[in-house]
């Protein structure tokens, strides 16, 4: 697959997984039927600044298998270039399935050995860096294994070095690993970030304390920008050692809240490549979040940039 000759506005690289989910209301146990999908994180904001108008690069590893040839498939479809993504015949692409029983949304993995778990820094190349504007990564990427880590570090290098801005969602999931094991290796990393996008609660944890205002402080000490995902109705920057708020859009109906923090990072990257404001990135990652939990799926609830900019000057739907 070769990539076009559009450079690159964004690049990243993750697991992507096929995700199962009952057909029906019944529960994994009870259910016969299954809809495929598939999620990852890094997958999901290429999407969404895919369709938000960006040329953007997903660069992971997946199985030689029908899982990983869909994804591979899909992620072009939707405009994403795919042209370095990798092929393993020695390990599978990972699974998850995921169930809704009385309101409680649950999530089992099927990943370990994935080929995912198997990328290693000379997976990267260099020269698929160069022109991007940003890099975007995540803490999931890390938790899988320790030659992850290593790719992760290294693409922070090669960013560095042809003068990529790096941003970092920590996106903690403890599922993967234990938060002592991943508390010096994310806060190593937020270190390394230009855009550094962690949740109030993820923070909670790395920083071992539930006042926000000893949390800032922490955060002040790290030289790039920090977004604050999850407050009371409202989104934190702080940047430059100032701290202001930008609220979320309120939404009449929540229907799926999977995929918003991924859609807040879309918007606030897409914000950053388009040149807006730091605040006006944040709260175009806001919007993008809020439309994404009015719609069941990872992604698929991702709008296209004038279905986004639609919303933001208040356009009316007409239907013909």
């Amino acid at each position: 697959m070769e990539r076009n000759d559009r450079s690159l506005d964004v690049i990243t690289f993750g697991e992507s997984m096929a995700l199962f989910m009952p057909a029906g209301s019944k529960g994994i146990a009870y259910s016969s039927q299954f809809e495929r999908l598939f999620g990852g994180a890094e997958s999901n904001v290429a999407i969404g600044l895919a369709r938000l108008g960006h040329a953007v690069g997903w660069c992971g590893s997946l199985g030689a298998d029908p899982f990983g040839k869909i994804i591979a498939k899909t992620l072009r479809s939707e405009g994403v270039d795919v042209s370095r993504v990798k092929f393993s015949s020695e390990a599978s692409t990972g699974l998850m399935f995921r169930e809704v029983v009385a309101g409680k949304s649950s999530v089992y993995y099927y990943r370990r050995d994935s080929a995912a778990s198997r990328m290693k820094p000379t997976d990267l190349d260099s020269s698929y860096f160069a022109g991007a504007k940003v890099l975007h990564i995540t803490g999931i990427t890390a938790a899988l294994s320790e030659s992850c880590r290593e790719t992760l570090k290294e693409s922070i290098r090669i960013a560095k070095q042809q003068g990529v801005k790096v941003c970092f969602d920590p996106n903690l999931r403890l599922k993967l690993w234990s938060i002592d094991e991943a508390r010096s290796v994310l806060l190593e990393l937020a270190a390394e970030a230009d855009y550094f996008l962690p949740g109030l609660d993820e923070l909670k944890l790395l920083y071992q304390t539930d006042d926000f205002h000893s949390i800032i402080d922490k955060l002040k000490a790290l030289p790039g920008v920090c977004v604050i995902k999850g407050g009371d109705d409202e989104t934190y920057l702080l940047d430059g050692g100032e701290l202001s708020s930008i609220p979320y859009f309120n939404v009449d109906r929540v229907i799926d809240t999977v995929g918003a923090g991924d859609g807040f990072c879309a918007g606030f990257i897409a914000g950053i490549v388009r040149g807006l404001p730091l605040a006006e990135s944040v709260r175009l990652g806001n919007l993008i979040g809020s439309m994404v939990i009015q719609m069941e799926g990872d992604w698929e609830a991702l709008p296209t940039w004038e279905e986004a900019d639609a919303v933001l000057n208040n356009i009316q739907h007409i239907e013909r």
